[in-house]
């Protein structure tokens, strides 16, 4: 009996060592996994996979919610949230088609004016990559606070200013609260829904930032067809007042605060970087505008340059201090995978194109064809809501067949657009102009969804947060940078064209229109051929795996 109690013992200890190494061997490939970078190896047959399969496996382990209802209070959060972003996005756009009134009621030409949208791109852009940090360090009801109150200020500031730059500080503040409700109506959505429920809310959430820019123009050349262009700020103050009432009741804190750190230089480098780089292309267009009217001005061109030089060294910076040290601002390492930066490049140069139309459609429209404001905000409509409503199609194609062809053929569509508008642009109508523009939004929408989703099929699941703020900032710059060139172009081509309601400016317009949309082909051909290299790239990647 001593001799078998003993066997019984040695087996028994021989067992615990096992469990114990194999707990220390999980536990090191778990330290392993987490110190890696997206580009490595090791991670690229495994972040291949489709999401889809991704969130099955999320929904596994959370299979005792699967029929859990959606709660009131979250309903209520996603509510207000989703309103405030819906009116930051909303007045981002609607003062697009107000361009023509705002240039007589100020005094300011055709790149001054577009300063009005492309500074609150920029603003929020600069906002959006401050989204994580804000939510680890900030509780949930003090952000909307902060978010609410910005949006109010900012809108208070459009009523009541009659100068030209303090309407840029206002739009400003209006940015900085857009850039903040947004995210955080997409972090309420992902931290405290359902599992079962989590697509349809945020496909939700997705439809109000795809319809608000959809209807942007419309409501504005709706409205001041009829009343001052200020009503339109006027409406949205009780709407967001409506929404800090129900936001202060409904959103709850699910996730403890951190003693979170920002790093300032980061920040600051990734600030200067955005708006140095908008304002050389905005300046360089000021400089041709002049060379081409025979104004030449030498502190035009200097003040091009220095711009230019100022914002790539701060962007090179930026990439310094991000590789050298743990950021809390943003891990840029997830583009060191080439596959994820070639869609990252096509998601920032395929705005210039989306809000760009915004802007050239409107002013062609009035400067060009005689519509009036409303008409011309009407143009986009069609278009850009039905394409809003078709972006769930893409996201259905993308479960169906995969990334490539649901994403391929539809941006191959979406270049259709440009290339009839550049065919006809010396004899477009406006139903030519609101046609062509449906081909592209139709496209476009169905294939622009899902290049962030399947640029971050290949991100470790702790990088995603990174990837989504990229991602988004990416966006916001594409659209400002993309506003400040079309604005450029059609200035250059007006330059020295006359009266604005003159034969000649007229004609001049529509050239300027030509080279843009001419433009824009140019950029949607070369974000198609990156997603095409991108695909490629991982197919390659996913065969050496084999």
């Amino acid at each position: 009996m001593d001799e078998e109690t003993r066997t019984a013992a040695e087996e028994k200890k021989d067992t615990e060592t096992r469990d114990t190494d194999k707990k220390g061997a999980e536990t090191r490939d778990t330290e392993t996994s987490q110190n890696r970078v997206p580009g490595d190896r090791t991670f690229r047959g495994r972040m291949s996979q489709d999401p889809a399969s991704r969130n099955v496996m999320a929904g596994e382990s959370h299979g005792t919610r699967s029929a859990d209802r959606v709660p009131a209070r979250l309903i209520g959060a996603i509510i207000a949230t989703g309103s405030l972003a819906f009116i930051g996005i909303l007045t981002e756009t609607v003062m697009t088609v107000l361009f023509p009134q705002l240039m007589r009621e100020f005094s300011v030409d055709t790149s001054t004016v577009q300063w009005i949208t492309t500074i609150y791109l920029l603003a929020v852009a600069v906002t959006m990559p401050l989204s994580s940090y804000l939510k680890r360090r900030f509780r949930l009801r003090t952000i909307f606070v902060a978010a609410v109150a910005l949006a109010v200020l900012g809108s208070l500031m459009m009523i009541i200013v009659h100068s030209f730059a303090l309407l840029i500080v206002a739009r400003v503040i209006q940015g900085m609260g857009s850039g903040i409700a947004t995210p955080l109506m997409m972090n309420i959505i992902l931290e405290q829904s359902p599992r079962s429920k989590i697509g349809r809310l945020m496909g939700v959430g997705s439809l109000v930032i795809t319809v608000a820019p959809a209807i942007g123009p419309t409501v504005g050349g709706a409205v001041a067809s009829v009343l001052p262009w200020r009503a339109i700020y006027v409406v949205v103050i009780p709407v967001m007042l409506v929404s800090l009432i129900v936001g202060l009741v409904c959103i709850d804190q699910k996730a403890p605060t951190e003693d979170a750190h920002l790093n300032p230089l980061q920040f600051l480098t990734v600030l200067l970087a955005l708006v140095s780089l908008v304002f050389a292309v905005n300046q360089t267009g000021i400089a041709v505008s002049a060379a081409v009217s025979g104004h030449r001005s030498v502190s035009d061109s200097v003040l091009a340059g220095t711009s230019w030089v100022v914002g790539v060294a701060s962007l090179l910076a930026f990439g310094f201090i991000s590789r050298h040290g743990f950021s809390q601002l943003l891990r840029i390492s997830i583009l060191r995978d080439r596959v994820v930066l070639l869609h990252m490049l096509t998601y920032m140069i395929m705005p210039m194109v989306t809000i760009g139309f915004g802007y050239v459609i409107t002013n062609v429209a009035q400067l060009s064809l005689g519509t009036t404001s409303f008409v011309a905000g009407s143009l986009v409509l069609p278009g850009a809501l039905v394409g809003s409503l078709c972006a769930p199609l893409g996201g259905w194609l993308y479960d169906r067949f995969g990334a490539v062809r649901p994403i391929l053929y539809s941006f191959a569509v979406a270049a259709i657009g440009p290339l009839l508008l550049l065919i006809f642009s010396m004899h477009l109508t406006p139903l030519m102009i609101g046609g062509f523009y449906f081909i592209f939004a139709l496209g476009y929408s169905i294939g622009s969804a899902n290049v962030m989703t399947s640029a971050l099929s290949d991100v470790p699941a702790e990088f995603t947060a990174d990837g989504n703020a990229i991602f988004n900032t990416a966006f916001q710059f594409g659209g400002a940078a993309g506003t400040t060139l079309c604005a450029t172009i059609l200035a250059v081509a007006q330059s020295g064209a006359g009266a604005v309601s003159s034969a000649s400016f007229r004609h001049a317009t529509a050239v300027g229109g030509a080279w843009t949309f001419a433009v824009m082909l140019l950029i949607c051909v070369v974000g198609w051929l990156n997603l095409q290299r991108a695909f490629r790239l991982r197919r390659t990647r996913e065969l050496a795996l084999r």
